[in-house]
């Protein structure tokens, strides 16, 4: 660790306190520095000539608007980044693709606005995978800059995990927020299905996509939500959860190191939790295969104009991803549908009957792939997304190499602010 970086808050409270005091050019000078010194070889953000002098400007303007100290909202000064499928006033999006910007652009996203008028400055657009699906960027894990940040929301992951900003904005339509974040150990959330909304981003497959954020720490997640959502109260949730673990074909799909390593979490949070093995998910391979086929098919849809006018612009995977889903009729798109209810409903019934408060899982199969030519497989986030069930990693350990686990937690639906509650003890014994 530098010593810029060790000299540089990190957390959202931190960071807040000193900008509302009035030190955001300090701030700003600061994180300039740690950036110069990280980002050209983490490249978390999409290139941008000016950046800092641009947020200078948006600096003192706010100054300019919020004069006395005791006034300024919660984010003022506060450097976030967005992904870039986000719609943001004054810069471009480009998705991670070849696309001419200018057929990919729209109103600003509601996430976004909501974070504006919070006092929020926006480092940037961070990379994304190519229309957020596979096709990496050029963005590398700060943990092992050898290996994959993860996807599609990488830049985003990555940008919190090197410390560049204390909060930054992805989605996730299979695991692109889960994924990542364990991968570049940082804190992961993505809320109950429509609990953020989803507004002025380009979709992958709408019935799926969720926004989602990443941060350093548990508590500033809730803070986060607060900032995004105008019904979001704190949660005070009676007693210690009980812990469901999802035995079965789903956990199957483990690397042996992964589920190993899974394993000793949950034999270490057995001294402070209860912990149940739950029978679950006996028809996982359908319920992947549903995922994938509906995310295919709505994907086609979204990029119908688009794809007709650009094909040759688009990379194999999305072009894969987008012929696949053009062979799926309405009638089973429909039907896959249907099976997001189904699937909430068992993984419901399943917590109630066995008197489960959350569900506990592996956020990847193992730690991030060595190489940058794969985002790694998100295959243990299928479930969670796919229900809308609130879901959070937490960093839980690290292999021999000191690649980085995360644990995924996930809660009932509509129970975001529990969720999160609970999950400030369950980071804080993970770790241990």
């Amino acid at each position: 660790m530098s010593e810029v970086d060790r000299q540089l808050d990190r957390t959202l409270t931190d960071i807040s306190y000193r900008t509302r005091k009035g030190e955001v050019h300090e701030h700003l000078e600061s994180l300039e520095l740690l950036f110069a010194e990280n980002e050209p070889l983490v490249q978390a953000f999409v290139p941008e000539k000016g950046r800092f002098a641009r947020l200078h400007r948006e600096a003192e303007a706010l100054l300019t608007e919020y004069p006395d100290s005791n006034l300024r909202p919660y984010l003022f000064g506060v450097p976030i980044g967005i992904k870039d499928v986000f719609h943001v006033e004054g810069l471009p999006t480009t998705a991670g693709s070849r696309l001419p910007p200018e057929v990919l652009q729209g109103r600003e996203g509601a996430a976004v606005s909501s974070l504006r008028r919070k006092g929020a400055l926006f480092l940037g657009k961070t990379v994304s995978t190519e229309f957020a699906y596979f096709a990496p960027g050029p963005t590398r894990n700060p943990q092992h800059v050898d290996h994959t940040p993860g996807g599609s929301s990488s830049g985003s992951a990555a940008a919190v995990a090197a410390g560049l900003c204390p909060v930054a904005l992805g989605t996730q339509t299979i695991g692109s927020v889960i994924r990542p974040a364990a991968y570049c150990g940082v804190i992961g959330f993505k809320p109950s299905f429509g609990r953020i909304t989803a507004d002025g981003f380009i979709p992958l497959a709408p019935s799926l996509d969720h926004v989602g954020l990443f941060t350093t720490d548990v508590e500033s997640v809730s803070v986060a939500c607060m900032m995004l959502c105008d019904d979001w109260f704190p949660g005070v949730p009676f007693g210690w959860p009980v812990l469901g673990v999802p035995e079965g074909p789903y956990l199957e799909n483990m690397s042996e190191e992964g589920l190993a390593q899974f394993r000793e979490t949950c034999d270490w949070l057995s001294s402070r939790f209860r912990i149940k093995q739950v029978p679950v998910m006996a028809d996982f391979a359908t319920i992947a295969e549903r995922h994938l086929r509906l995310t295919a098919a709505e994907a086609a849809e979204v990029h119908a104009p688009w794809f007709a006018a650009h094909r040759h612009l688009y990379a194999p995977q999305t072009i894969e991803l987008i012929e696949r889903g053009q062979k799926v009729s309405a009638t089973q798109a429909r039907n896959d549908r249907s099976g997001r209810a189904r699937l909430r409903k068992q993984l419901t019934e399943a917590m109630e009957k066995h008197g489960v408060d959350l569900w506990i899982s592996p956020s990847a199969p193992g730690p991030a792939p060595h190489g940058l030519a794969s985002t790694g497989n998100p295959v243990m986030n299928i479930p969670w997304t796919q229900a809308g069930l609130p879901t959070l990693t937490v960093p839980a350990g690290e292999n021999k190499d000191g690649l980085p686990y995360g644990l995924q937690i996930s809660g009932g639906f509509w129970t975001d602010p529990d969720l999160i509650e609970w999950s400030k003890e369950i980071a804080r014994v993970a770790v241990l």
